[in-house]
């Protein structure tokens, strides 16, 4: 097997600035630790996320960047101070590869509101080496920080549940929101809408898909089995469903106005922000006051919950729609997901892309 210590290296592809573009790019992987788990990467989602990073649309990328956060993979050796998985399990690794393991986000096991979280990619371990992510031949990844996946789940469906999936599972657990009967509505059906909806579907709620205009109707009700599709400029339907729903999911990732969905909820609804947006949002104060309503948002979800949500997209067959791409199309990939050209999700085959020839 070799020594742990040794140093190895890995192809991935890479941005190296604010273009975007991606090419081979090898690299060293950090020395593996007593407790830290190589894996060999089989396929890696693509998230809007990694567009951001690759384009420094956020102003803090460093380059190269390999990017990718939505991985599935093989694990090929094990530290001596591993316990939870062995040689030849089947393992994920979602936006987090470290945290400080002491403070109080980290004790009560939602180590994704560690103020020291380490990212998959654009970051740097505490050792100061730099985080690299999915979308090369392997990783080394703390045991804390990889996930088992149940057996008979294919890789490719699991990926965007790394990332997409427990960022909607998330918030529902949380709020105690996954009984059966409740009303939902998913505002947005991109990567992380669909998930909505197929997971809360898969909870048994009523679900309601809101959109600005009736593009994805058939899509929403046909495929992802939505019970009904409101369009948010359409003011006789809305005034119909006001004061209805016990929760709103919002994954739209650009400035929108929040009163149309304040309407919408029931007396101590929940509208639950999951977009990424860097200016203020607005409302109305009463909107809020007169329903004992809530506006809120949570943050990816721990480990703890991707691996909850594993088990119960296996138990309910939870299948996520997608594209899947070899590596030397992955640029064409970002270009499309920049205009909305992906049903809903790409997943990029890395083992079958060949990276070790490049």
């Amino acid at each position: 097997m070799g020594s742990l210590k040794e140093e190895r290296k890995t192809t991935g592809w890479a941005a190296r600035d604010p273009s975007g573009v991606l090419s081979p790019y090898t690299f060293t992987l950090r020395n593996t630790g007593a407790e830290d788990v190589l894996i060999k990467v089989i396929c890696c989602g693509v998230c809007h996320t990694d567009l951001h990073q690759i384009k420094n649309d956020l102003g803090m990328s460093n380059y190269p960047m390999v990017p990718g956060h939505e991985v599935v993979g093989e694990v090929m050796e094990v530290g001596p101070e591993v316990t939870k998985f062995k040689v030849g399990d089947c393992v994920g690794v979602g936006c987090l590869v470290g945290s400080c393991d002491s403070c109080r986000p980290c004790k009560a096991d939602v180590e994704q509101y560690c103020n020291k979280k380490i990212w998959s990619y654009n970051d740097v371990y505490s050792d100061g080496k730099p985080t690299q992510g999915g979308f090369a031949g392997s990783m080394v990844v703390h045991q804390k920080f990889v996930v088992k996946i149940p057996e008979g789940m294919s890789p490719e469906q699991v990926a965007p549940l790394l990332c997409a999936g427990v960022t909607v599972y998330s918030p529902l657990n949380h709020f105690g929101l996954t009984g059966s009967g409740l009303k939902g509505g998913i505002l947005g059906l991109g990567g992380v809408g669909h998930m909505g909806v197929l997971i809360a579907k898969a909870m048994g709620h009523h679900v309601t898909v809101i959109s600005s205009s009736d593009k994805k109707k058939e899509e929403a009700i046909d495929v992802l089995g939505a019970d009904d599709y409101l369009i948010s400029s359409d003011i006789t339907r809305m005034q119909e469903l006001a004061d209805s729903f016990d929760y709103i999911i919002d994954t739209v990732p650009v400035h929108h106005p929040l009163e149309p969905s304040l309407t919408l909820l029931k007396l101590d609804g929940k509208l639950i922000i999951m977009g990424v947006i860097n200016v203020p949002l607005q409302f109305i104060s009463p909107l809020l006051m007169l329903g004992r309503k809530t506006i809120t948002g949570t943050f990816i979800g721990s480990m703890k919950e991707t691996q909850e949500m594993l088990e119960f997209c296996k138990e309910k067959g939870v299948r996520s729609t997608i594209e899947v791409v070899k590596m030397d199309y992955v640029n064409t990939a970002m270009d499309r997901l920049v205009k909305n050209d992906v049903r809903y999700r790409f997943v990029v085959d890395v083992a079958g892309s060949k990276l070790e020839d490049e």
